[in-house]
């Protein structure tokens, strides 16, 4: 038996000489010391024809109901490129009101930004009260000034309105 444990402490030992994963459930560094009151709420999967796309963390202050400042991260399991990003969050925010002119608007800049991913990768979107940033594998990428487009961004996922009910429910449940 002593045999067998050692064995399996030695080869564990390189295990900790690698860094840290950041945990798909822990915000991004950048994010936790910009706003340390941020807490995970809930978290879920969004799939397409049955095949995983994403996991998706909310986190988000203490109150009732979560309200800006909050995060939404997205850990991707498949590859996607940005414009396809950009271009299937285009066709969610129609659901939220946006003029044509705006959702032209917001392509555009969401397209400059959105990097393609792939699996293991994260994008974590930050939305405060006039503005939306974005941070990508830890990283700061670009933020969109525009209240508006804050608001709608997020409510791909938060609002009741949204496409995927299921996802929703299961990032609002805490």
């Amino acid at each position: 038996m002593r045999r067998r444990e050692a064995s399996l402490a030695l080869a564990a030992t390189p295990l900790l000489l690698l860094p840290p994963v950041a945990s798909a459930n822990q915000p991004p560094k950048a994010l936790s010391a910009l706003l340390p009151d941020l807490r995970p709420w809930g978290s879920g999967e969004f799939r397409r024809f049955g095949f995983l796309v994403y996991e998706a963390t909310l986190w988000a202050g203490e109150s009732e109901q979560p309200k800006p400042p909050l995060a939404l991260g997205l850990t991707y399991k498949r590859n996607i490129e940005g414009k396809a990003i950009a271009e299937a969050s285009v066709d969610q925010m129609r659901r939220f009101d946006a003029s044509d002119a705006q959702l032209k608007a917001w392509g555009q800049q969401m397209l400059a930004l959105f990097p393609d991913v792939k699996p293991g990768d994260r994008i974590v979107g930050l939305q405060l009260a006039d503005r939306a940033r974005f941070f990508f594998n830890e990283q700061p990428i670009g933020e969109i000034d525009d209240p508006a487009f804050a608001r709608a961004f997020f409510a791909i996922w938060l609002d009741p309105r949204t496409s995927e009910p299921s996802l929703r429910s299961a990032l609002l449940k805490r």
